[in-house]
């Protein structure tokens, strides 16, 4: 079966529309700041596949070791109909997922959602040959603004890996997930991924690794800028720092100048001074009750909690209530 044409509802239009709001916002903040969606054209997405790879990069590792052990278990308590996966890029973990439910039956239909054409497209097309009974329906769209678009109707079960929600801040969180249960039926099940708090020792050299990846992936979305507004940034007069708050229990990656410029973008001329950062990414870490409350101030009752052997990474199985 071949993967059903795209459903779009974001255009090339509207990614333009929303960077320039971001770089004219977090550029004139008083603290600058670009989001970190805009890492990922396709030099970024490539970055990104290769610090996933790096012996520093214990996510992504940790969370396939919980998703290869309990994929079956979760196959059998949610007996969803219809997958939905939110940033689903290459969606190669959720192969593990596809296979249970295959191995057990009844699943029809996955729905990958990514605002990445290209990434999406080529998925689809391999899931579609991979799993040829499945239905493969694909949506362009912003899991921030996009939930409503979602498919109804049948057992869904909605996945949200990688510890993607840890790059919202607190409030986007809250709104992230309110926003998710008001697109869930009582009784669909979410499942979520989140990197939890451990020694810094541990978590500071996933964002700076020896190799120097990290420090060209958070430069990229300079390059972006650059790219796509016509900026004069100069990608190599920052450098690349990764910084534990122990109060938030998060990471920030931050870009800092290594001398006095003026960044022409858009209509700005936008200053910075020797040793001033740009921050590009949070990466909130989480304790397991710390997860659960934010779960259920959102109606959603946790009902698994599983980690790696390791205690690396958490995976929560939640239902909406």
């Amino acid at each position: 079966m071949s993967a059903e044409p795209l459903e779009i509802h974001l255009e090339e239009q509207d990614l333009g529309r929303s960077l320039r709001d971001d770089v004219r916002t977090g550029l004139t903040a008083e603290e600058k700041w670009l989001p970190p969606k805009w890492f990922y054209d396709a030099r970024g997405s490539e970055l990104f596949e290769e610090i996933t790879r790096l012996p520093e990069y214990y996510p992504t590792r940790a969370e396939r070791a919980v998703l290869a052990e309990r994929a079956a278990t979760i196959a059998e308590l949610t007996g969803a109909k219809t997958l939905i996966e939110l940033g689903s890029g290459s969606s190669e973990k959720t192969r593990l997922l596809l296979d249970a439910f295959t191995r057990r039956g009844g699943l029809g239909t996955f729905v990958p959602l990514d605002v990445s054409v290209s990434a999406l497209r080529q998925s689809t097309a391999e899931i579609a040959v991979d799993y040829p009974g499945l239905r493969v329906r694909g949506i362009v769209g912003d899991f921030t603004r996009h939930l409503d678009r979602l498919p109804t109707g049948g057992r869904r079960l909605v996945l949200f890996l990688g510890g993607t929600i840890g790059n919202l801040l607190p409030a986007e969180r809250a709104g992230f997930l309110a926003a998710m249960r008001a697109a869930l039926e009582p009784g669909d099940w979410l499942l979520i991924g989140t990197d939890l708090v451990k020694d810094p020792a541990v978590v500071v050299p996933a964002y700076d690794d020896a190799a120097g990846v990290t420090a060209e992936f958070n430069r990229n979305v300079l390059r972006v800028v650059n790219r796509e507004l016509g900026a004069d940034f100069d990608p190599e007069g920052f450098a690349h720092v990764a910084l534990w708050d122990p109060r938030r229990e998060w990471i920030e990656m931050r870009l800092r100048a290594r001398r006095p410029m003026r960044v022409r973008v858009l209509d700005l001329a936008v200053a910075f001074a020797e040793g001033e950062e740009l921050r590009t990414e949070v990466s909130a870490k989480f304790r397991p009750e710390g997860i659960a409350a934010e779960l259920g101030a959102a109606r959603f009752a946790a009902h698994d909690f599983w980690t790696d052997p390791d205690g690396l990474f958490g995976v929560t199985l939640a239902r909406a209530g």
